[in-house]
């Protein structure tokens, strides 16, 4: 098992902000899961985000009456699950890039204080394909629903290292 894929391939593991880092090439701001709560490769997947007035995206949007944006939203579901749809030695050598939103529905506002808590499902998979069924909810409402397609292709030289941000 290499380092990036330790501790992604075993079914209800959970992963903490370091573990997620060596899986996800995301970096701040960009990096919109804190924590993957539940996790079952190709399955399923359940995370969140915690909220603060400290988002970047908090300042312009809006002045005076902070909301999450809805691509930011979506860009969470999306690299929660991205997760799933890769297998357990995938994370050093490929990488699931969004491809298609479908069903996308926005149905509360997502203010700071906020917990994001999200959960994706594996609709459907294929060699270099997947789908998953995404949906957002704060405080157990439904904020954000859609359903998510991903592409894998092969990424050479990018180990999934946020040193190479610093050189």
């Amino acid at each position: 098992m290499t380092e990036q894929s330790e501790g992604v391939n075993e079914a209800a593991s959970s992963m903490d902000i370091l573990k997620l880092m060596k899986v996800l090439p995301h970096r701040y701001p960009m990096l919109l899961v804190d924590r993957i709560t539940h996790f079952e490769m190709h399955e399923r997947a359940t995370g969140y985000k915690n909220l603060s007035m400290n988002e970047q995206f908090f300042q312009g949007h809006f002045p005076g009456q902070p909301l999450m944006p809805g691509v930011y939203m979506i860009e969470a579901l999306a690299q929660l699950g991205g997760t799933i749809i890769l297998g357990p030695d995938d994370f050093s050598r490929r990488i699931a890039f969004l491809t298609g939103i479908d069903k996308a529905k926005f149905r509360r506002p997502v203010v700071p204080g906020d917990r994001l808590d999200m959960e994706t499902t594996r609709l459907r998979l294929r060699t270099n394909m997947g789908w998953v069924k995404a949906e957002a909810r704060v405080d157990g409402k439904l904020v954000c629903s859609a359903e998510l397609m991903f592409s894998v292709s092969e990424v050479a030289n990018f180990g999934m290292d946020a040193a190479v941000l610093h050189e």
